[in-house]
């Protein structure tokens, strides 16, 4: 099978974590749930301190549609609604819930409903009433991706079961042991979407994978397909190019070329809600790294905080240089294990000084290895630059900052260890809140 311009092969790090099966964590004796699990509008509490509240229970919300309802992932007692540290943002407003060691289900849920009776419509709002967000990172509300404008005409799914960044092992073990759910998922997946063609991509470094979900999808219009192992095969625009031969254009969206993608916990999540009424209040996720005694995949409440998955894996087993929220080619450096585990959380890094990389930073040498690297076709070295000395709109109108994914790919093989993501992360932002003055001085 033909593979993606550019990409990286690194080491995939996985033997930590590849044959441990899922483990459900205990339960902490308190949740830090954030407000902010999603890309879109904030969700506002519906409880306040004080609240006695039960696991499934719905605790924030928003009117708006691009958004995502917030849950109770335990039964306890509201004990505060502050700002805590957060994985993404630094810190967010969040429902910290003490446990009550009862693990009640609020009334009504779960529920036994056979999915197949009902509609596309009853469908879409189930999953939009279970707060179920992309689980692959990105967090993007689900319902919106499944409800493309009638313009945009679908006619492929496709199921991300890639997962192509180092240590994370979360979907390829949910692959192994949620098969049935993953199943399920995507049928429902395609009938909200109205769709009849579907694919998995799985990456060919993890062959019995590919062989469980070819058996399971056995019969079925969902062809399983085996990918040539490369980072960032699991990139939306990378498994599309892959799998379908169409091409995203530049600033554009999967919908523009009649796909629509999804990740393996974001379907295991759409089963569960769709057939039992379980909202989305736990997850998948990775504990890994040289610095942790015991990796473990780990069956956690949202949440839960880094030190809880921490005490689950036995603690540390040296000395502890650096936390990622997610892999180490996009995830993002902690300075605290308080932060909590989020629907977006898919693994949690605990590494020594013999996995970072401590190198000084220098000036671009245009040795052009990052242009090799990029899977879009960009120039890294030119955005990095741009975005160092503060020429932000260059970068977006002369390079197209914005097509840029932030895979880490460039970083990855730049012999003067150039912050090249950081730099147009930075970039972006600054647009961002550029574009943001102008629509205030339009609507004034």
């Amino acid at each position: 099978m033909k593979s993606f311009h550019g990409g990286v092969h690194p080491d995939d790090s996985k033997k930590y974590t590849a044959a441990k099966p899922i483990e459900t964590a205990p339960l902490p004796a308190k949740v830090i749930i954030p407000l902010r699990q999603h890309i879109g509008a904030p969700v506002s509490p519906i409880v306040k301190k004080g609240d006695t509240v039960k696991k499934g229970q719905l605790i924030a919300q928003s009117d708006a549609f691009v958004s995502g309802n917030v849950h109770a992932s335990i039964s306890g007692k509201v004990v505060e609604i502050a700002d805590y540290p957060h994985s993404v943002f630094g810190s967010c407003m969040s429902i910290v819930i003490e446990n009550d060691g009862l693990d009640e289900w609020v009334e009504g849920i779960p529920v036994q409903r056979q999915w197949e009776k009902l509609d596309a419509k009853e469908l879409s709002g189930i999953i939009r009433e279970a707060g179920i967000v992309g689980m692959g990172g990105a967090t993007f509300p689900t319902h919106v991706k499944l409800a493309p404008p009638p313009d945009k005409k679908i006619d492929t799914f496709i199921l991300n079961a890639a997962e192509c960044e180092p240590f994370l092992t979360a979907d390829y073990r949910a692959m192994l042991e949620y098969t049935e759910r993953i199943v399920t998922g995507v049928k429902i997946t395609m009938k909200v979407l109205g769709v009849s063609t579907g694919y998995v991509g799985v990456e060919d470094n993890k062959p019995d994978a590919v062989k469980a979900l070819q058996n399971a999808f056995n019969g079925t219009q969902v062809k399983v397909m085996a990918l040539p192992t490369k980072y960032p095969q699991g990139a939306e625009k990378m498994l599309i190019k892959v799998l379908t031969g169409r091409e995203v254009p530049s600033g554009g969206l999967p919908m523009d070329v009649g796909t629509v993608v999804q990740n393996v916990g974001t379907v295991v999540a759409i089963s569960d809600a769709a057939t039992k009424g379980i909202p989305l209040i736990e997850r998948v996720v990775t504990v890994s790294g040289s610095a942790v005694k015991e990796p473990k995949n780990l069956l956690m409440r949202v949440g839960s905080t880094f030190a809880d998955a921490l005490s689950c894996c036995g603690g540390l087993s040296g000395e502890l240089v650096k936390i990622i929220n997610g892999g180490p080619m996009m995830g993002f450096a902690q300075s605290t294990m308080d932060v909590p585990v989020i629907k977006g959380t898919s693994g949690i890094l605990f590494l020594s000084k013999k996995d970072v990389n401590y190198d000084k930073e220098s000036a671009c040498i245009h040795c052009g290895r990052c242009v090799e690297a990029c899977p879009m076709g960009l120039n890294p070295s030119m955005l990095s630059v741009l975005g160092e000395r503060q020429l932000y709109v260059e970068a977006k109108e002369e390079y197209d900052l914005l097509d840029c994914m932030e895979c880490g790919s460039c970083v990855y093989v730049c012999p003067a260890k150039r912050k090249i993501v950081q730099y147009i992360r930075y970039a972006k932002a600054q647009n961002a809140i550029q574009a943001q003055k102008e629509q205030a001085k339009v609507a004034v």
